[in-house]
């Protein structure tokens, strides 16, 4: 069985975790009780968590700590952990690694021939999941400098090219700014300058890189100065390898089976939940992997919640199976009766949910454990969107939609 794997860099919750520790509970209870009579011995693990920046202080808070232990108390469950991330955070793992000597697991990139830089081993997996696979993808949503998930990304990527594979860049909201031209930090890693040794290295390997930046996101921070009208946009911002294309460019790059990895994103091995022969699935015409798409923002404090939504609507649009679910404080989105002033620009969320309900590849779930937690109810006319407990995203999660035939299924936060 492949690896359900799991990337997180941004903090990690101690609701979050719960959910998490709750959904895979529900899996091995439910959807695969062999693992609990018969653990398994094989080299992969049912479930890689993998654990870099600020998620790796869910590693020693005692309430998100508590959680950690009832997640590897489960079977066949490794955490690998990015060691150069924690050395920089000055975080020890002794103490849970001593209680969890087999499961995890810190990586860094040294000289030993036998030793597994903490990129390489989520290429490693990536594989696994998708063994022909010669292209991996990543979803930057958020600005360089304020943010270090760039330099995840810049770091997976460089992986990418040593691992002699096509890297590609899907720059989304604040993600655009990455793709500046004349980047020139004091006291940062030049990350514009990063993304462009990545693109050389590639074509020294003859691996094509393929940077896209979102029209919209682009065109809202200033980066546009013509455009064509017919999705062919020039900047004069932005540095050599990126192009600035309409979103649906990005969107059809789902479209296709390879892995894609984002700040927070999971892949899930659907590949034997479709048929119990693996020839029988080999033999079934394959769709697009498809798409699990968490809200875990405020509606209006931030972008993420209006771009989830129109990444999700553009994926369904384009025939992708897409779910969206509302949990943690996304499931502000659903609450009360949400009205703007006339001369508002802002979308009222509200309004976009119930246009996106009538999509026949788009599916919209609330999280009710969420509500309680918060002591709030859902909009009672918000009927597009479907009420669910922990039963049924475990199986959103770890099950493909009706008609999906295809390895791996896609998650990411917004």
């Amino acid at each position: 069985m492949t690896s359900n794997t799991f990337l997180f860099s941004d903090p990690l919750t101690a609701e979050r975790l719960s959910w998490i520790a709750e959904s895979l509970k529900n899996f091995f209870v439910n959807l695969h009780p062999d693992a609990l009579r018969h653990p398994s011995r094989e080299r992969n693990p049912i479930f890689s968590f993998f654990i870099t920046g600020d998620a790796l202080y869910s590693l020693h808070g005692e309430e998100t700590l508590q959680i950690w232990d009832i997640i590897l108390s489960l079977p066949s469950v490794w955490l690998i952990c990015d060691r150069r991330e924690l050395d920089l955070r000055g975080l020890s793992l002794s103490s849970l690694m001593m209680k969890f000597p087999e499961q995890i697991f810190d990586q860094k990139e040294t000289d030993l021939p036998d030793s597994r830089f903490f990129w390489s081993e989520i290429i490693r997996v990536c594989r696994q999941i998708d063994p022909n696979t010669k292209t991996l993808g990543y979803l930057q949503i958020s600005s360089p400098y304020m943010n270090r998930s760039s330099q995840n990304s810049l770091a997976c990527l460089h992986a990418v090219v040593k691992e002699k594979m096509s890297p590609e860049l899907y720059t989304y909201l604040d993600g655009v700014h990455v793709t500046h031209i004349n980047q020139n930090p004091a006291e940062f890693k030049n990350i514009g300058a990063g993304f462009q040794e990545v693109g050389e290295l590639a074509r020294n390997n003859n691996h094509p890189f393929l940077m896209l930046a979102c029209g919209r996101s682009a065109a809202a921070r200033g980066y546009n100065t013509i455009d064509d009208g017919k999705g062919t946009i020039v900047s004069t911002c932005t540095i050599e390898p990126c192009k600035i294309r309409n979103l649906n460019t990005i969107v059809d790059r789902f479209r296709h089976s390879h892995c894609i990895l984002g700040e927070s994103a999971g892949l899930i091995d659907i590949s034997q939940v479709l048929a119990t022969g693996r020839e029988l699935w080999e033999k079934k015409k394959s769709t697009p992997p498809s798409l699990v798409l968490m809200v875990t923002h405020t509606p209006y404090g931030t972008e993420h919640t209006f771009g989830g939504l129109a990444f999700a609507i553009a994926c369904a649009h384009s025939g992708i199976a897409t779910r969206v679910i509302f949990l943690e404080n996304g499931i502000y989105s659903l609450t009360g009766t949400q009205s703007a002033e006339p001369d508002d620009v802002f979308f009222n969320i509200q309004e976009v949910i119930d246009a996106a309900g009538g999509n026949e590849h788009l599916e919209l779930y609330a999280y009710l454990p969420s509500f309680h937690k918060r002591n709030v109810q859902k909009n009672k006319k918000m009927n597009a969107v479907l009420d669910i407990g922990p039963g049924e995203l475990t199986t959103l999660l770890f099950s493909p939609p009706h008609g999906v035939i295809a390895n791996h299924q896609r998650i990411l936060f917004f």
